[in-house]
């Protein structure tokens, strides 16, 4: 098949079957960077309340550049992945301070920008900029492999070289912007991880169709390793006041707050194992109440399975507690108010708010 006729075909069938989303259509390289940061790891369906929230708060780069980390951390609370929204207040920084409020108009300035990757900076260089340059995601790897017959297995350290060099050379001269989009769309809602092949524009020019290896293409072999944790958090309330505590150190919730938390490697059978060296804990309850013992609640992300239970202990009005220094008692209107992890959030929107 001509490639030509590849990028002329998905760009006939994208003008028919695109769905109508709002950072199409424009060339606001600030709006377009939004969308692609938010969309990672993310479904179109959960991530556009997020781009219209942080748009209406945050309408231009400099007003994301002013931002308290909290409040950015917060407005993203419940999309996982918290790094994007750090990254996200970084770059803003950088393009006000380093490029006088505008973004960098090509692929490889974009790429000086933190948490902009060969990806997001390929997206904001071709639809903000119209440079002629390829955009690479995961459905991007799963049409070139199917319609091309593309074995090399796109776990591996020469997969992008490859598919680079296979997007580059269907690339158009014109109107690269529009086939980066049908590409990434095409691979979205048509050649999808179990696609019908039978309404597709390409079955009669696919490779994978013609040959039965729809399922088998694209071929990745590398299983990502999974750690267990086991999370037992602490809901410390007195007078209607809670105990909470800003993670400080380097982890995918840094930044993010969350009650006493008593993790380990492996689950604990009892209460009295859980708290078996913890002399602040220990303290507590003999002075206190268990108000609610939660069933376990599992948290799967890509490298991690978390297994979570949670303590309400309801302390007794007039006892003093000494908090550790790294705790620090809010108000239950603070405690909403603060940026927290969908796990915590969950919980206090179940039982608390």
């Amino acid at each position: 098949m001509q490639h030509l006729f590849f990028s002329q075909k998905i760009t006939a069938w994208y003008h028919i079957h695109k769905r109508d989303l709002p950072w199409r259509n424009i060339h606001n390289p600030y709006f377009i960077w939004l969308s692609e940061v938010i969309l990672q790891q993310t479904r179109v369906v959960q991530g556009m309340p997020y781009y219209f929230k942080f748009i209406e708060i945050f309408p231009t780069v400099q007003d994301l550049a002013a931002a308290d980390e909290k409040d950015v951390l917060r407005l993203w609370q419940g999309l996982g992945y918290y790094s994007r929204a750090r990254n996200l207040h970084t770059t803003a920084k950088m393009v006000v301070e380093n490029y006088g409020g505008n973004f960098p108009d090509n692929y490889h300035e974009l790429l000086k920008l933190k948490g902009i990757g060969t990806y997001t900076a390929a997206a904001i260089a071709s639809f903000a900029f119209g440079e002629k340059v390829a955009v690479l995601d995961g459905n991007v790897y799963r049409v070139l492999s199917r319609v091309f017959g593309e074995e090399t297995d796109i776990s591996s350290n020469d997969a992008k070289k490859v598919f680079t060099k296979l997007a580059e050379s269907v690339l158009p001269e014109i109107g690269s912007d529009t086939h980066n989009q049908a590409i990434m769309e095409f691979g979205a809602i048509q050649c999808t991880p179990s696609p019908n092949c039978m309404f597709c524009p390409l079955s009669m020019e696919c490779l994978a169709n013609a040959t039965g290896r729809v399922a088998m293409l694209p071929v990745k072999s590398k299983k990502v390793k999974v750690r267990e944790r086991f999370f037992n958090y602490f809901v410390i309330e007195q007078n209607s006041n809670f105990v909470m505590h800003e993670r400080t150190h380097k982890d995918v919730w840094s930044g993010m707050y969350d009650f006493y938390l008593k993790e380990f490697s492996e689950n604990q059978d009892s209460l009295e194992d859980i708290i078996l060296d913890d002399i602040f804990l220990k303290e507590l309850l003999k002075n206190s109440v268990i108000k609610r013992e939660s069933i376990v609640y599992l948290h799967i992300l890509t490298h991690q399975k978390i297994q979570t239970k949670f303590w309400h202990i309801e302390i007794n009005p007039d006892f003093v507690v000494n908090l550790p220094f790294d705790l620090q008692w809010y108000s239950l209107n603070e405690v909403d108010d603060l940026p927290k992890s969908t796990l915590v959030n969950n919980y206090l929107t179940s039982f608390i708010f």
